[in-house]
């Protein structure tokens, strides 16, 4: 269902995405559809016979659960932009296999031993709300944590907390066993021979990244003691032989086809200067097609905030790739930030047919990569420079302005990035998209001097 304005959009893309299913298109006796609320609805929609499921927009503020009710049929929101149906429609099947994984996510406190437990217990909350699978300690090269340690294992530990231990000093690695970590990063040959006192899982490294000899015996060392273990050749920086450390993970897989392994992802997203959602993406879909099931990232640098979740993200997205045998994409747009995942403006034909239809003095406001457009009954601005488009607008009640002086900003940032703008909604950023701050607007009443359109009504307006 829609209202009056955007039925003829509706219909025409609904037409154009020739969909497998009859439907049927309610056009509501308001204006704007996004002012609909399910209560509303519920009182004034009639559901014709055959009817299986109602949809509404996706912006109807509202649970449509009030509509399942009263109708007795499934009723749920649709795409915030009725241009996304046919998209939304063809992913339908997708959505309901989507969301398991098979990469276990390690992330790292940096610099453990330098924290006061308030702050260890803080960040591996956030980590694990972000959807970590195990909280890796990180250790100190300069401090040691023997003392403090098992304390603060314990108190991590009775909250529910997997956890490995990441240092190579073999007390400290025997201390934090003992405490009750989970895992142990790493055994080399420098060190392996604590393995036998361990009944935590060691993960294993090579004792120089490009020995992958030395690895093998730390591998044979640990299957002759009969104890599990995973293996990280170890990932090296851009510049550092970053991609003859990915031929290595080829290599061990080669060597050793059953192998449980790790990798350190945040040996990339921290030391690259670049957006981290595409690294991970990348990096995650390398073990996926590899077999490596365990991650180890952090979010110590500033652009590498929200690694973790990225990491949940890709891991959801790259399983279901390899599961489906397609590519990752129009599934979840979680990690496409700062661009949309596909760009649908209106035309400016389709506007100007819309801005016939209207009769009230509010101001509607699109955008595309090339024009903002902002209109009006009495009026149609087009231009790029919002500050003489709001002079041309001529609005000078004061909660109006500041309302348009917002919305025309979002408007400049989204023809600037190529986003999708929708008035009143946020833009879409991705996971990082946030709740706009919303206050009740000034809606002007007076009436244009344009015949109304037959059963318009003052509602929406």
């Amino acid at each position: 269902m829609t209202g009056k304005l955007a039925a003829p959009a509706l219909r025409a893309t609904l037409e154009r995405a020739r969909l497998p299913f009859e439907y049927d298109v309610a056009v509501m006796r308001i204006t704007v559809a996004a002012l609909m609320t399910p209560a509303w609805i519920a009182k004034r929609l009639e559901v014709p016979e055959g009817v299986t499921r109602i949809m509404i927009p996706g912006l109807c503020e509202g649970d449509p659960e009030v509509l399942a009710e009263q109708f007795g049929m499934p009723a749920e929101k649709g795409p915030a932009d009725l241009k996304r149906l046919p998209a939304f429609f063809g992913q339908a099947d997708a959505r309901s296999r989507y969301g398991a994984r098979d990469i276990r996510v390690f992330a790292e406190i940096n610099n453990v031993p330098r924290l006061d437990r308030e702050r260890i217990v803080a960040a591996a909350t956030y980590y694990r709300e972000a959807g970590a699978d195990v909280i890796d300690l990180g250790l100190s090269l300069d401090r040691t944590w023997l003392d403090e340690g098992p304390e603060v294992i314990a108190d991590l530990k009775a909250r529910g907390f997997a956890l490995s231990i990441d240092t190579l000093d073999p007390d400290e690695i025997l201390m934090a066993d003992e405490a009750g970590v989970d895992y142990v990063l790493s055994l080399n040959g420098d060190n392996r021979h604590v393995a036998e006192r361990l009944r935590a899982t060691p993960v294993l490294i090579p004792d120089t990244p490009d020995d992958l000899d030395s690895l093998d015996a730390t591998i044979a060392h640990l299957q002759e003691l009969g104890k599990p273990y995973l293996v990280d050749p170890i990932i090296e920086p851009i510049g550092s032989g970053f991609a003859a450390s990915l031929g290595r993970y080829l290599e061990v897989r080669r060597r050793h086809p059953d192998a449980e392994m790790l990798m350190g992802i945040g040996n990339l997203t921290e030391l690259t200067e670049a957006d981290t959602t595409g690294m991970t993406a990348m990096l995650i879909g390398f073990c996926q097609e590899l077999g490596i099931r365990n991650v180890l990232t952090t979010e110590v640098i500033d652009w590498a905030r929200g690694a973790v979740k990225e990491a949940v993200l890709a891991a959801k997205l790259m399983h279901f790739a390899e599961q489906e045998g397609t590519p990752p994409k129009h599934v979840d747009g979680s990690l496409i930030t700062v661009k949309d995942e596909e760009l649908s403006p209106y035309t400016e034909a389709e506007l100007r047919e819309l801005h016939a239809s209207i009769t009230d003095p509010n101001i509607r406001i699109f955008a595309d990569t090339e024009w903002i457009y902002a209109f009006n009954a009495e009026r149609f601005v087009k231009g790029t420079d919002i500050n003489a488009m709001f002079d041309e607008l001529g609005v000078d009640e004061h909660t109006h302005a500041f309302y348009l002086g917002k919305e025309l900003m979002k408007a400049a940032i989204a023809r600037g990035l190529g986003k999708n703008y929708r008035q009143e909604s946020p833009l879409d950023w991705g996971y990082l998209t946030f709740a706009e701050p919303r206050r009740e607007r000034v809606r002007l009443t007076a009436r244009s001097t344009k015949p109304p359109p037959d059963d318009e009504t003052e509602e929406g307006s």
